[in-house]
């Protein structure tokens, strides 16, 4: 497959782009880990960027809120962040050591976010509202986090080398992985109900139907450390390869076909898609934008 690949420059080098959502105003809205920032990336390629406020929160994840917001997590004060279109901020407080990593907004109206250092999935609504639901694993390392097709978030366990399941009100179901020490990171939701994911410690991506059962799709490059994930509309995903330089594809069929980034050690971290193509974010201050035969339809 050919595919097309520009790299977008968001301003201060080094920013550290991490996380990239679409928002509800057609611009791609990004976290900027490293320069403490929510980036906004129009349709037109021009570029605003929002200090956080307060400083110092380290924004991870983000995603679009069910009230027309964008809502983040801040890794650095144990917060979650909402910021509306206009770049109005507030934020909300989580006990001390949650460590909150992923976020997605849950099919029951609230923010739903994994506790990387606290062994918890969180649930905030939109009122600021928050309960903390209690991981059966001890430093399980909760990292990312997605809604489900079946009223439930799906969330990887770094460290406990699991995919869980938690309903809306709270009960927990853990799946082992088949490959130890496989160390699951990204999770996205695929348009046929099933969850990708991908295991970064070992070089291969993932998928579990609602019933828990487990496929592992090993990457030719078992070393290329995938990162994010975002499903295909045809049946498969396309995801990030953060050691390797690349962003990758996986067709329904199982090929896996990888595309090098025009920069050099730019870092790829988070993927979304638009009804434009597949975009990036790049850790030095960029955003990829991937524009395959076919563009695929807007989730």
């Amino acid at each position: 497959m050919t595919v097309e690949i520009r790299e977008i420059s968001l301003g201060e080098p080094g920013a550290g782009p991490y996380g990239i959502t679409p928002g509800p105003d057609g611009a791609l809205w990004l976290t900027l880990a490293h320069a403490g920032g929510i980036a906004r990336l129009s349709p037109d390629g021009a570029v605003r960027t929002y200090p956080l406020d307060p400083p110092g929160g380290r924004p991870l994840i983000i995603t679009a809120g069910p009230d027309g917001a964008l809502w983040f997590t801040r890794s650095g004060d144990d917060r979650i962040g909402q910021i509306t279109v206009d770049g109005e901020q507030r934020t909300i407080a989580l006990p001390a050591g949650t460590g909150p990593g992923g976020i997605a907004a849950g099919p029951d109206g609230a923010l739903w976010y994994a506790g990387m250092t606290s062994d918890t999935i969180g649930r905030v609504e939109t009122d600021g509202t928050h309960t903390a639901f209690p991981l059966p694993v001890t430093g399980g390392f909760a990292s990312m986090i997605t809604a489900g097709a079946d009223q439930a978030l799906w969330f990887t366990l770094n460290q406990a080398n699991a995919i869980g399941r938690i309903d809306l009100d709270g009960r927990v179901t853990l799946h082992p992985l088949p490959t130890v020490k496989a160390g699951p990171v990204g999770i996205t939701l695929g348009d046929d109900g099933v969850i990708w994911f991908v295991e970064i410690a070992a070089g291969q991506l993932g998928r579990i139907d609602p019933d828990g059962k487990i496929a592992e799709f090993p990457l030719p490059d078992r070393a290329a450390r995938p990162h994010a994930i975002v499903a295909d509309p045809d049946g498969g995903a396309w995801f990030t390869e953060w050691g390797a330089n690349r962003i990758g594809h996986l067709d329904p069929t199982g090929r896996i076909e990888g595309y090098a980034l025009p920069t050099p050690n730019a870092e790829p971290h988070g993927i979304t898609r638009t009804s434009t193509g597949i975009w990036a974010a790049l850790e030095i201050g960029a955003v990829a934008h991937l524009t395959p035969p076919t563009i695929p339809p807007t989730p």
